[in-house]
């Protein structure tokens, strides 16, 4: 698991430590010094820690102008035993909200495992983002996490499952993925095609 990194090829445009709106201004980090981990393995340093034991997150790019952002995850997600959605909620998409920040595409294929408990924070971050013609939408899930999250009621407040699955978007520019994605929670389309981007 050290080996995965977040999605970098994107720093050129934006990096969340260098951000003074980013819940992460200022940070710095190790390329050789391991500390975080999940499952007793240790992740890569560049991952932000925001709460959760076992889940991690890197924004990999904000715009306040168009009122997004791309946050990939990686870990487990318990909601279960840590309330990991209350310490997402509060420390990142709280503060990111108070910045301009409505829509969040959240990637999940690194989430090798979901315990949901309630939906009280899904709701209340739901709420929070449709106000101002916000949504949230979880991209690239494992099955077994679509399935949980789905045992858990997250579709009544989250866009997620089959066509939010298997989407190339690396090689895309952020802003042309943040658009598919746009159109896919819009129903403009029925289907997201890398090759059409």
């Amino acid at each position: 698991m050290h080996d995965i990194e977040p999605y970098y090829r994107w720093r050129g445009k934006y990096i969340s430590a260098h951000d003074e709106r980013s819940p992460f201004y200022g940070r710095t980090y190790s390329e050789f010094t391991f500390s975080n981990k999940v499952y007793n393995y240790f992740i890569h340093p560049q991952w932000d820690e925001f709460g959760s034991d076992t889940l991690y997150l890197k924004v990999i790019y904000a715009d306040y102008d168009e009122a997004f952002a791309i946050i990939e995850l990686i870990g487990e997600w318990n909601d279960a035993l840590s309330n990991d959605i209350m310490y997402l909620k509060r420390e990142v998409v709280d503060r990111m909200s108070d910045q301009g920040i409505y829509k969040y595409i959240m990637v999940c294929e690194n989430v090798l495992n979901f315990h949901g408990s309630d939906d009280c924070y899904y709701e209340e971050w739901y709420e929070d983002v449709v106000e101002e013609g916000g949504w949230i939408c979880f991209v690239n899930t494992l099955p077994h996490v679509k399935e949980e999250m789905k045992d858990t009621q997250l579709h009544q407040f989250v866009n997620f499952g089959d066509a939010f699955n298997d989407i190339n978007w690396r090689p895309h520019k952020p802003k042309l993925f943040f658009k598919a994605m746009d159109a896919l929670v819009h129903g403009e389309l029925q289907r997201y095609l890398p090759e059409e981007l």
